[in-house]
This record gives C-alpha cells, sequence and structure tokens, in this order.
C-alpha cells in the first residue's frame, strides 16, 4: 500500500509541477525577474542563456526532497522530490531539446500533442503574445485544431 501512495505522490508531484511551472512562467519570469528570462525571447543561437538560472531554482527543492528522503528514510519526501525530477527532466526534453533544439536530437519525431503544443509554445515567443505559459500542456484550441486537421485530411 505504500508503495502505491508513494507512486501517486510522484505522480501528484509531476502534475503539480506543470501548474508551479505555468504560475512561475506567467507571473514571475514575464513579471518582476523579467530580466533573466527576456534573453529567451530572443532566439540568437546562444547555447546558454540567462532563463537557465531557472532550472537551478527549480532543481533545489528536488534535491532537497530528494536528499531529505534518502538521509532521514522517508519515501514521502523522496517520491515528491522524484516528481519534482522527473517534471524538470520532461521539461528539459521537450522545451530545451525538441522544441528549441538546443541539444541537436529528436529533429524528426513528431506526433499530434508535440505539434500542438510546440505550436502554443512558439506562438507564445510571438513578442505581442501575452499567452501559452504552460509548457508541457497547452491550452486545449491547439488540441482541437491538430485533431481536427488530422481528420480533414482522413476524410
Amino acid at each position: 500500500m505504500e508503495l502505491f501512495f508513494n507512486i501517486l505522490l510522484v505522480i501528484a508531484a509531476f502534475l503539480f509541477m506543470e501548474f508551479m511551472a505555468w504560475f512561475t512562467h506567467k507571473y514571475v519570469m514575464h513579471g518582476f525577474l523579467w530580466v533573466l528570462h527576456k534573453d529567451h525571447h530572443v532566439r540568437d543561437g546562444r547555447k546558454v542563456e540567462w532563463n537557465d538560472v531557472f532550472a537551478v531554482i527549480f532543481a533545489i527543492p528536488s534535491i532537497l526532497l530528494i536528499y531529505l528522503g534518502v538521509v532521514n528514510p522517508n519515501s514521502y519526501l523522496l517520491s515528491i522530490g522524484i516528481g519534482i525530477f522527473l517534471y524538470g527532466f520532461a521539461y528539459f526534453m521537450f522545451h530545451d531539446v525538441y522544441v528549441h533544439q538546443r541539444v541537436p536530437v529528436l529533429k524528426n519525431f513528431s506526433n499530434r500533442y508535440l505539434r500542438a503544443t510546440v505550436k502554443a509554445h512558439l506562438e507564445h515567443h510571438n513578442p505581442h503574445a501575452h499567452y501559452n505559459y504552460g509548457f508541457l500542456v497547452a491550452p486545449m484550441k491547439y488540441y482541437y485544431e491538430e485533431f481536427s486537421k488530422n481528420r480533414k485530411a482522413v476524410n
């Protein structure tokens, strides 16, 4: 039973991090810490950006929870830390590797979910866009567009 609860904690922490990423992106990165995030919106081919500081900031709770969960054998803290880590890894693979090709792999891999989510993220980078702050989940309209486009192609 404890294993089941720990798995639920990993999943809950992962899902909660999408909300935290959206909230932080909208109100912190595009707010008072814009100074660290703005270089991410100027795509000039650099491999390192001031925006990368946020990866370190988001990693701190994960590292602390994993450490405390191992040192004080606490499976709940460890599970939450692992969930945050897994979100960070998924974010890195999707956002930095797949969307922005900062690590040039996964160029030819695509599906409806990825196309819709990438479209939403790239629209966010429009200088006049003040929407689409999520990372792994985009507004539903992008998924509807992608699925209806494919349905029309089949008919």
